[in-house]
């Protein structure tokens, strides 16, 4: 009997009362072996893996974990551009959203936290989301994706009347303007210091879908010309360089098919303002 009662304690060892191969184990008076931890999942959503999948991380002063800010920078993606819009309700960013988290958002959200009284990261963390959320609202599809780079100036008075082409040095755009609304918009660049472009109230004189300056046997196409050899036109130049280069007195255009169905509703006649 006593070597039934034996060997029936081994098999119960042998069954598993010690720790497994995983270290689960459930021996009493047997601490388990700790598994190594498996790596984190990546995630498809640009958020940080929930708690169950890696360990929080630890500030070196604190010990505290500290969370993952939601954008940051070098971030690029449409909650971005999105955050962007946001700032420029709020006259914190000056420019179109881009969707690309740089410094000059950085600076953006560093005013906005300040003004709301949050630690001023330059980041933006759940607290920072939230905050701007409750004072703004949800952009439209022109406030993402504004026809301009550059915002459009406020027009001269001169432009709130009939047909007009406004054009601010200010803000570098043109607004084709219709009894004071505005139709459509583009980003131009001017003349250089030694070339500029004139200002003031002018008309289309004449127009010329393919051109080439006389002067300097460049081409222009979709030229609108409105003071004395000076015209609106595409610029391949401007469209490659941007404002690293500019025009010998014309007002430069980039976006050729803007500028292709403006030149189709423009007219002799026209109004042209060139306003600072």
């Amino acid at each position: 009997m006593r070597r039934v009662v034996l060997a029936a304690a081994a098999v119960a060892l042998a069954a598993g009362c010690t720790p497994d191969a995983a270290g689960t184990g459930t021996g009493a008076g047997t601490a388990p072996v700790p598994s190594s931890a498996a790596p984190a999942a990546p995630t498809t959503d640009d958020k940080p893996p929930s708690p169950s999948a890696t360990a929080p991380s630890a500030t070196p002063s604190t010990g505290k974990p500290t969370a993952k800010p939601l954008m940051d920078d070098g971030d690029e993606n449409e909650q971005v551009r999105e955050l962007q819009a946001r700032l420029r309700q709020l006259d914190f960013f000056d420019r179109a959203p881009t969707g690309f988290y740089g410094t000059m958002t950085a600076a953006s959200v560093r005013k906005f936290q300040a003004r709301r009284g949050l630690p001023e990261t330059g980041t933006v963390d759940a607290a920072t989301w939230q905050q701007l959320l409750s004072v703004t609202r949800k952009p439209t599809a022109d406030e993402l994706k504004p026809a301009t780079t550059n915002k459009l100036d406020t027009p001269d008075p001169r432009c709130m009347t009939g047909r007009v082409l406004c054009i601010s040095k200010e803000s570098r755009t043109l607004a084709w303007m219709i009894d004071g609304k505005v139709v459509s918009s583009m980003d131009v660049r001017f003349g250089s210091e030694n070339t500029p472009t004139r200002e003031g109230l002018f008309k289309v004189e004449w127009k010329a879908k393919d051109w080439t300056s006389t002067i300097y046997h460049t081409p222009m196409p979709y030229a609108m010309f409105f003071s004395r050899g000076q015209a609106v036109h595409y610029s391949a130049d401007f469209a490659a360089r941007g404002y690293a280069g500019a025009s010998h007195g014309c007002v430069n255009v980039r976006d050729r098919t803007k500028l292709s169905a403006l030149f189709d509703q423009v007219k002799v006649g026209d109004k042209v303002v060139v306003h600072w």
